[in-house]
């Protein structure tokens, strides 16, 4: 009976489990939390708070004095003014057949040889003619390629060696 006199509480009479029923034992300290739960517990509240008085900053459009809020509030100013309505260009569904032909569209589909129409997937080899090819079409002389590679190589020769010419005699 001197727990009465002197105020404190009688130990309880066994350990408590965690409210959260993580297998813990919790306390009164921390509301029948263990230490783990409790402190995801007041997180959560933490983050809570700071994201209501952070919707009320940008609403009101006042910053409060505490330094870490007005960080967060430009940050989300930031990312909300970068948010705008762009439009978009519809071209028709139905266009004539000169328009089509002019213009080369890319596939959305899977990738596939140019030549035998196989799936090449990552293993497709771009030509300089601008197809893709599988590993036999790959070559130049396989799918008939219309790239002029004598010109080509004419010109980067020609690009690479500038002719050097003196003067035969000298003038006076």
């Amino acid at each position: 009976m001197d727990h009465d006199k002197t105020g404190c509480q009688a130990p309880p009479e066994g350990p408590i489990l965690c409210i959260n029923n993580c297998g813990f034992f919790g306390s009164a300290a921390t509301m029948n939390m263990c230490s783990k739960c409790h402190k995801d517990m007041m997180l959560k509240q933490e983050q809570a708070q700071l994201a209501a008085s952070s919707i009320g900053n940008i609403m009101n459009g006042s910053s409060s004095s505490i330094g870490i809020e007005p960080a967060i509030a430009t940050n989300v100013d930031v990312s909300v003014n970068s948010i705008e309505p762009k439009t978009i260009p519809v071209q028709p569904l139905v266009a004539s057949g000169s328009e089509e032909s002019d213009e080369v569209k890319p596939k959305d589909g899977p990738k596939r040889c140019s030549n035998c129409n196989k799936r090449v997937g990552l293993t497709g080899f771009n030509c300089r003619c601008g197809n893709l090819f599988c590993a036999t079409h790959r070559y130049s002389d396989k799918h008939n390629c219309p790239f002029d590679y004598r010109s080509a190589a004419r010109d980067a020769i020609a690009k690479a060696n500038p002719v050097v010419k003196a003067e035969k005699l000298d003038k006076i």
